[in-house]
């Protein structure tokens, strides 16, 4: 498992993205935004969590489908933005290490979204088992992730310190797309559809930038 002092470094360095994250282009948050809107969920008068909210850029879409939304982000800043951005009363945001327990009951939600956190997530277990704790019989688990091949060729989430103006990495994990399916099974979930994204631009020959994974939790044996 990622130890105290990585987490701690990942969350500081999303505070500091925190003030240009939604200002600055960044084809990876946008490509994402597209494949969520493009995903067959169910969502309309559904409770969902959002793991890795953000600013809550997508959470304002979500919120104008779903019953009520659970956001969570380790990112105190983060959600600062988001907190700004969406004022619903369905829609609650909650600072969580998404590694630990979540502040859920059992079978209390209908779909799960993380969007690009868990290449900062060394065990992938430990969120797909929470994942299936909160989630009911047939409720949805989507994954939206930079794509391990563009990981693999030095893809990695970065961006540009507003205090210093230097390039900064934020620390990630390579998983395999056998990681998370395999993961994903051992957890209860029937994987229901993958997806591999590139921008609009890019030659069909072209690396992937994104992985999208939808899974299923299956009834207990």
């Amino acid at each position: 498992m990622t130890n105290s002092s990585d987490q701690s470094e990942i969350a500081a360095a999303y505070n500091d993205w925190a003030e240009t994250y939604d200002v600055v282009q960044n084809q990876t948050r946008d490509l994402a935004a597209k494949v969520l809107r493009h995903v067959d969920l169910k969502l309309d008068g559904r409770k969902i969590v959002e793991v890795g909210c953000g600013t809550g850029r997508n959470t304002t879409w979500l919120a104008e489908r779903a019953a009520e939304i659970v956001g969570l982000d380790f990112s105190e800043k983060m959600l600062g933005r988001a907190r700004s951005r969406v004022n619903d009363p369905r829609v609650r945001f909650v600072q969580h290490d998404v590694r630990m327990t979540w502040p859920l009951t059992d079978a209390s939600a209908h779909v799960v979204i993380a969007m690009l956190i868990l290449e900062h997530v060394e065990n992938l277990a430990a969120v797909f088992a929470e994942a299936a704790r909160v989630l009911n019989t047939g409720g949805q688990l989507f994954l939206c992730e930079l794509h391990p091949m563009r990981q693999l060729t030095g893809g990695q989430a970065q961006f540009s310190n507003s205090k210093t103006g230097a390039r900064q990495l934020v620390s990630a994990f390579l998983h395999d797309v056998s990681d998370y399916v395999n993961t994903g099974l051992a957890s209860g979930f029937e994987l229901e559809q993958m997806g591999e994204w590139r921008d609009d631009e890019d030659a069909a020959n072209s690396q992937p930038r994104l992985l999208s994974l939808l899974f299923v939790k299956q009834p207990a044996p």
